[in-house]
């Protein structure tokens, strides 16, 4: 099997796709980036394996059962010789009228222009760490 070498620029499109499909909670869109032998690694340390399993990981979230959930980027870094990519965010999204915010990062392998794992490591134990009122 022959595998592609990942470039930066293919990098940063993979993930500007991947992105916009969490901020439109498009679960389809974000599925298009993962690979079928895909795997996602909660915060919490549950592991899903396989594309129908991470979407299985995925759905929660997109189907809006934590509230609206918004990613807000807040560093990158690409190492397109390994194609991993990393992604420092905050997490924002209104519980019961309450923002909340917390902050984590993934850090994301890639081979063949598809997203083979999703590693995600935050600074809680659970998504709560910072209240705000929540905004109209």
């Amino acid at each position: 099997m022959t595998t592609m070498q990942a470039t930066r620029a293919g990098l940063e499109t993979l993930l500007d796709r991947f992105l916009d499909a969490w901020a439109r909670h498009d679960l389809d869109a974000a599925m298009a980036c993962m690979a079928e032998e895909c795997r996602y690694d909660e915060f919490n340390g549950v592991l899903w394996q396989g594309k129908q399993a991470v979407r299985e990981g995925f759905l929660p979230q997109f189907r809006g059962d934590y509230g609206d959930i918004q990613f807000l980027e807040g560093g990158l870094f690409f190492d397109a010789e390994a194609g991993r990519m990393l992604v420092r965010w905050v997490c924002r999204f209104d519980w019961k009228g309450t923002e909340r915010r917390w902050r984590g990062l993934d850090i994301l392998h890639v081979r063949d222009g598809l997203i083979t794992e999703k590693l995600t490591y935050a600074k809680t134990d659970r998504p709560q760490t910072e209240t705000h009122p929540a905004q109209p």
